[in-house]
């Protein structure tokens, strides 16, 4: 095949969407991914969100074709790319690392790939690229003169430039300081939704994948436990992982006392908790119920109890942590351990001490129930994912080698 025939991959002028079928990916002596199937529709901004050795990044490398698949199927548009080679598919990747070549300016490290393909124009559509990540007054300028944020951001314009039907990111705010993170979150979102691309975002950070995210799929020991949009994850988890990853929760396990067709109540250490029916996952035997700590209010003595409130204590205030917008407090209750309360700093007045003894409640309707129990998580059988740094150096020297020939 000829270099003229490049142009025709099916580089997309919109997103495209992206289906694995059954995917799993062993390695000597250990499972990565076992029977994945995931559909991620055209042009969203899908987040995969998992700790270090959930199969997140594999997962992105088999979509990428940095690594190829032990079974099931990749489409991306439709099209079966299972066995197509990795610069042959209608995909760019944006690492943690930036990869820039030292010794070319801004421009011609966007300009790049566009060259490499024989695409006209190449040098516009590079300071277009650039004037959506707002950097173009800088395209004359080396890498080296950039900050960390302007590399990253000049890494998206690389990738976005290509029009590439989707667009990986693999931890690609990583390297950066928590206000310009925050800041590079908004702005991404931002240019997904002007470019029109599909997204196709991994992380560990949870506030990241719910900030940026249309879609967001939980993964945990290489299957997706829960997938949805961030506040229905947040407000609704169904098992205890994903509650307890995805932000904090108080959780308890007890057995079913009382199922009617609105209510389930569990008895909590000989206190009774009420959740309503749709809001759980079972309805019998023993159930692991949970509120987040931000619903919780605190008391000074026992509030009254009625139907539309959960009520437990007494308990012990055991620790505070007073960060400015809000107070954290430990409560120690008999028999049912540390409960969580995020308290809104709306009256110094109001706040408790360690040592003091309080009431917790919540209303009934923040209360949610959990498929599985109170088993503990096993070991995980994966090993941790490998460093992004490692897959982006590889890229680099892939990039640089097609340089030289060219």
């Amino acid at each position: 095949m000829t270099n003229s025939a490049v142009p025709q991959r099916g580089f997309a002028e919109a997103g495209a969407d992206l289906e694995l079928v059954g995917i799993t990916k062993r390695f000597p002596g250990f499972t990565a991914i076992e029977n994945l199937d995931l559909k991620i529709p055209a042009g969203s901004f899908f987040a995969l969100l998992g700790p270090s050795g959930c199969g997140k990044t594999t997962t992105l490398r088999l979509i990428a074709g940095l690594e190829d698949a032990t079974a099931g199927r990749i489409l991306i548009g439709g099209k079966d790319v299972t066995e197509t080679k990795a610069y042959q598919r209608p995909v760019n990747t944006v690492f943690q690392s930036y990869a820039l070549f030292p010794h070319m300016t801004v421009l011609e490290n966007v300009a790049f790939g566009l060259r490499r393909r024989r695409v006209g124009g190449a040098e516009a559509l590079a300071h277009e690229a650039l004037s959506l990540v707002e950097l173009d007054h800088l395209s004359a300028r080396k890498p080296a003169q950039l900050s960390g944020g302007q590399q990253q951001r000049v890494a998206l314009a690389r990738a976005v430039v290509n029009r590439p039907a989707l667009l990986l990111l693999d931890e690609p705010l990583g390297a950066l300081d928590l206000k310009l993170r925050r800041q590079m979150q908004i702005e991404l979102k931002h240019i997904q939704s002007t470019v029109g691309l599909t997204f196709l975002h991994v992380t560990h950070d949870q506030e990241e994948a719910m900030t940026m995210a249309d879609t967001v799929a939980v993964m945990n020991k290489g299957v997706i436990e829960q997938m949805g949009p961030p506040e229905e994850l947040y407000e609704l988890p169904h098992t205890t992982f994903v509650a307890t990853f995805l932000g904090q929760s108080n959780l308890a396990t007890g057995a079913v006392v009382t199922s009617t067709g609105t209510t389930v109540v569990v008895d909590v250490a000989g206190q009774k908790v009420s959740v309503p029916r749709e809001r759980t996952r079972r309805h019998n035997g023993e159930v692991t119920v949970g509120v987040r700590p931000e619903k919780v209010a605190l008391h000074a003595t026992e509030p009254a109890r009625d139907a539309n409130r959960n009520v437990l204590g007494p308990g012990r205030v055991t620790d505070v942590s007073f960060s400015g917008v809000s107070t954290q407090y430990e409560v120690t209750v008999p028999a049912l351990g540390v409960f969580t309360v995020f308290a809104q700093n709306t009256s110094i007045a109001r706040m408790h001490h360690d040592g003091d003894e309080v009431w917790l409640s919540w209303e009934v309707g923040h209360t949610f129930g959990l498929a599985d129990g109170d088993a503990s998580s096993p070991a995980s059988r994966f090993l941790d994912d490998t460093d992004t740094s490692m897959i982006a150096t590889q890229r680099r020297e892939q990039l640089e080698t097609e340089l030289e020939e060219a």
